[in-house]
Formats: structure tokens, sequence, C-alpha cells
């Protein structure tokens, strides 16, 4: 079965994005293999949100983003599908559609920005794993990685690494199950 992981930088104080919705804060560093990272996964889950800031930075670029080619799943109450020909847009049922797509053959699916969407499906029992990499940068407010109030759950370290250059820590977690759902 397919792995949902959670995948997302994170200032030190816990924030995915700025007050904004800004991550202007989050250096480049030479060498995190974003290609090995995109190698990894076939599909993009996101929020309505997190789909929109995606489609106006490629449109506003005018090229290709990382996440081309790669199958874009949009978990909204307000997107219709008949709008994205090229995207599947999940309006109800999430925890089934979510359960569906780790089922199909094919590699990790990236649920990609969005705490809130995070928070749900964590809470569903759906997410495998958690990957942050953390930023050396206190924002003092912003988009939390978890947003409050949620549910305990349960991690196991898998790979850490620190990027000397920019001072990022990566870590990469697997959500502890507990009768098939994550740990409460």
């Amino acid at each position: 079965m397919r792995r949902l992981r959670y995948g997302a930088a994170m200032s030190l104080d816990g924030y995915i994005a700025g007050p904004n919705g800004e991550f202007d804060w989050i250096p480049h560093d030479p060498d995190i293999d974003f290609n090995e990272i995109w190698s990894r996964i076939d599909t993009l889950v996101m929020g309505r949100k997190t789909f929109e800031v995606v489609n106006q930075a490629h449109s506003y670029e005018g090229g290709a983003h990382p996440g081309s080619g790669l199958q874009k799943v949009v978990v909204s109450r307000t997107l219709r599908a008949r709008d994205y020909p090229n995207v599947t847009v999940i309006n109800d049922n999430v925890a089934d559609a979510i359960a569906a797509l780790k089922a199909k053959p094919g590699k990790d699916i990236w649920l990609f920005g969005g705490g809130g969407l995070f928070q749900s499906l964590l809470d569903m029992g759906l997410v495998d794993g958690v990957d942050v990499a953390v930023v050396p940068v206190l924002l003092g407010g912003g988009i939390p990685f978890l947003p409050a109030p949620a549910n305990k759950a349960l991690l196991t370290l898998e790979h850490q690494r620190v990027y000397e250059k920019s001072g990022i820590v990566s870590l990469e977690y697997a959500v502890k199950k507990r009768h098939g759902r994550a740990a409460a």
C-alpha cells in the first residue's frame, strides 16, 4: 500500500507560511536533492488554498514547476472537477477517497502544504509519515504546521539530516498506528 506523507518546510517556531501565506523565508540550499525527493512520489494531495497558490505560481512563472507530471488531487468543498480537467477534485467522502488512492499501485503520495488538511487526514488515521524541514527562522506568527486543537499522534524517527549551508534540519517520521488509525 502507498504511504501518504505530509511534507513541509517549517520555521523553528512552528509555521509553514508567514501571516500572509508567504514562504520567502525558506532559503535555497544547493545540497537538498529535490530530484531525489520528487522521484519518491507520483501524486500530490493538497487543499484548495495550497492548490490556488501552486496554480498562481505556475501561471506566474510561465513554466513547469517540480510537481509537473504528477497526479494532482485537491480536497475542496468549493472547487468543481469540471473546471479542472487535469486535477482530481474530492468534494466529499474524503476518508474513502484518500483510502482508495492509497490502495492503488504507485509511489508514495505527498500531502503538500496545508496544515488544516494535514490535521483532518491525521485525525482520520490516513497519514503514514511526517517529513519536515525545520528552517532556522522565527516568524512569530503565520500558518501553523498543525493547527490547534489536534489529537496527539505518536511518531517514530526514520531519518534525519542537517544541511550545513542553510542550517535546515530535515526530519522524517513514521506515524505510529494503533488499531488501523493514528495513535491518539
